[in-house]
């Protein structure tokens, strides 16, 4: 899914326009990448959490001239998926296509 698909879902399933969703899909996009910028969590309940992971500066190897690199340390995104949508995306007798608020996960899924 792309983001273009993700406004015309919203728009859709939330009956508004094309404009006024992909205008909510950025404000929440740029909470998630603030949030994380300032280094704290985001726990989204039945669904998964956002953080940030210090990575440790390492050695490499440039794959053109096999001399080695030293890469340096960086923070990166990370996302832990929450047991419902494990479970859901696990499930082999029903389509993936299932819906989050199926799974009985609470306010806030996607229907």
């Amino acid at each position: 899914m792309t983001k273009a698909d993700l406004v015309e879902r919203v728009a859709r399933e939330a009956d508004m326009t094309k404009k006024d969703a992909e205008q909510l899909v950025e404000i929440i996009f740029d909470s998630i990448t603030e949030t994380l910028n300032k280094g704290e969590k985001i726990e989204l309940r039945g669904f998964g959490s956002f953080r940030v992971r210090e990575r440790n500066s390492r050695k490499g190897r440039n794959p053109k001239t096999g001399d080695s690199v030293s890469i340096p340390a960086k923070r990166v995104a990370y996302f832990k998926p929450g047991k419902e949508l494990k479970e859901l995306i696990n499930q082999h007798d029903e389509p993936a296509s299932t819906t989050f608020s199926d799974t009985g996960a609470g306010d806030g899924g996607f229907e």
